[in-house]
């Protein structure tokens, strides 16, 4: 009889550095329809050791990027033993998303580390990893990967948009999912509140009490980026080339003013993606918008995007679904490839093909 009900440990290192994601869920398919539940979820922060390691390994020799692999997939082995113990937790498999460290489709690139290998040593658990480089060889983005689980587990909402590092959306259009990421959001945000020596913005407090510089934001929407059509993905790597640069050459104005700018700049091109996305007026019946991911505390973000999308209907969801809607839904791909099931789709990424993407290792 084919299993219907799955206990899945997801992991999710983002581009914020913030720390690992776990989320322990379960999926359960019955008539034809997934439902689930996240049963614990914690996010384990990284040590100022590692953050710093993360940010610079990618400049290291090809000798210590290998042996950093290993380590980290050491650490997120353990992470999850530690997080499994504490909690006693029954687990089928783990699906573990690891941490991008380059990701340039054009030229078929993408590389997550954190080895499989290890987390299956520390854990003795199966795990599902490496979700992205079979549809990279199959002639897509690689990314993003989230959209087939709003899809199958949020479907009541037209569009889904998740506040990371990157902002990235999903949604239906013509009996198909489409989805890209926008443009870059936290990871510009903290990168600015960073020069004013706090991790983060809260709230967008001091975003919002900035000034408006009209010349930045005009800069700004005018990126080569948002001229392309989706399928698209954006890498840290074009943030650090193209964005810092510019923003930098505003700083001597002011942090919170620049920032205050790019918040205008984050709601002005979300608001367009979905613009360029809505279904037909029905305003008994407004088309729903859910957000996730840490930009959803943003509140002077959210009440900017709110006056650029009047006819959507915004819906911030539980604080579990913010922090770890992603984690969950890596538990969930590896749930579909478990199965040998699609969960990735051409639709979104651009490749040749959907595809059943991962590598499964198991003891």
């Amino acid at each position: 009889m084919t299993q219907n009900t799955y206990k899945v440990i997801g992991l999710m290192s983002g581009t914020s550095l913030d720390g690992i994601d776990l989320a322990y869920c379960e999926f359960k398919l019955a008539e034809g329809k997934w439902a689930y539940q996240i049963l614990k979820a914690e996010t384990f922060p990284y040590s100022k050791e590692w953050m710093e390691k993360l940010a610079s390994i990618e400049n290291q020799s090809a000798l210590e990027y290998t042996k950093f692999d290993v380590d980290l997939g050491k650490h997120l082995g353990k992470t999850i033993a530690k997080f499994m113990q504490k909690h006693q937790l029954t687990v089928d498999f783990i699906g573990s998303h690891g941490h991008t460290i380059y990701h340039q489709p054009e030229i078929q690139l993408t590389t997550q580390i954190g080895s499989g290998a290890q987390i299956v040593a520390q854990t003795n658990i199966p795990v599902v990893y490496d979700f992205r480089i079979l549809d990279l060889a199959l002639g897509g983005q690689g990314a993003p990967l989230v959209p087939i689980g709003d899809q199958l587990l949020f479907s009541d909402h037209q569009f889904c948009l998740n506040l990371g590092g990157i902002a990235n959306i999903s949604s239906e259009s013509k009996g198909k999912r489409i989805a890209f990421d926008i443009c870059p959001c936290n990871m510009v945000l903290n990168y600015l509140a960073q020069k004013e020596n706090l991790n983060y913005d809260d709230g967008g407090k001091n975003a919002e009490k900035g000034k408006f510089i009209p010349e930045l934001f005009e800069q700004l929407e005018n990126l080569d980026f948002y001229k392309n059509n989706e399928p698209k993905s954006l890498g840290k790597e074009w943030v650090l080339e193209t964005v810092i640069p510019l923003i930098d050459k505003y700083t001597s104005n002011n942090y919170w003013d620049v920032a205050h700018t790019f918040t205008h700049h984050i709601a002005s091109q979300i608001a367009n993606s979905v613009k360029g996305n809505l279904g037909p007026n029905d305003s008994s019946n407004p088309d729903k918008l859910l957000i996730s991911g840490g930009g959803a505390y943003h509140t002077f973000l959210i009440t900017t995007l709110e006056k650029l999308l009047p006819e959507i209907k915004i819906e911030i969801p539980s604080n579990e679904i913010i922090e770890f809607k992603e984690a969950m839904i890596f538990g969930f791909l590896a749930t579909l490839r478990w199965r040998n099931e699609i969960n990735c789709l051409s639709s979104v990424t651009g490749a040749a093909k959907d595809s059943s993407s991962g590598v499964i290792l198991k003891v």
